[in-house]
């Protein structure tokens, strides 16, 4: 054993650190420069909200409206959180629902350009992970499950089909998902309106 003192690290005692220092934006107009292998994704980025509606065999039908935020930092991934609530037939909110966050981010060949495909990560709070792979056809976006992780206590979701578009300025998307024993089924659709970038 040796005499000399343990000393402790230098970050044990060192004063608090300012907030983090890097921008994250969905204005493309403000803050960092997107990065070049994100330009078929460029219509994507900004704050979107809107209504859709939802149902699967083992749940009713149910109306929601979303928010999706996609932005970037400057590196080569785009940054995605989507948050929903559930709605009264008077479009009034009656709870939260469906929430994920993860990073859509482009595959890129050996020179460093991005070749339309693309690898999606998201996580929703309910234990459920899925991995997409996909491809950028123009404003559309197809995903498909490469795998699904869950834990010991999330509800069974085997399997997820997922189709982005850019419609007339607004952003469409359908869902479909195999879950509870059910094969892929329709599950969510929605419009959402560009309110912010």
């Amino acid at each position: 054993m040796s005499d000399t003192p343990i000393q402790p690290p230098p970050w044990l005692n060192a004063p608090p650190v300012d907030p983090y220092p890097y921008e994250e934006t969905y204005d493309l107009r403000t803050g960092p420069k997107l990065h070049p292998t994100l330009n078929a994704l460029l219509p994507y980025v900004g704050l979107w909200r809107g209504r859709g509606r939802g149902g699967f065999p083992t749940i009713e039908d149910f109306d929601f409206a979303q928010e999706i935020r996609i932005t970037h930092d400057g590196r080569p991934f785009l940054y995605y959180e989507s948050r929903a609530w559930i709605l009264d037939e008077q479009s009034k909110p009656v709870r939260p629902a469906g929430r994920e966050t993860g990073w859509w981010r482009p595959v890129c060949n050996d020179e460093g350009r991005a070749t339309g495909e693309l690898e999606v990560l998201l996580a929703t709070p309910t234990g459920v992970m899925e991995l997409y792979l996909g491809k950028i056809t123009g404003t559309q976006v197809e995903l498909v499950t490469d795998a699904v992780v869950r834990t010991s206590t999330a509800k069974e979701v085997n399997a997820g089909h997922r189709l982005f578009g850019i419609v007339d300025g607004a952003l469409l998307y359908a869902q479909d998902i195999a879950a509870m024993g059910h094969p892929l089924s329709p599950h969510l659709s929605a419009r959402l309106i560009r309110v912010g970038g």
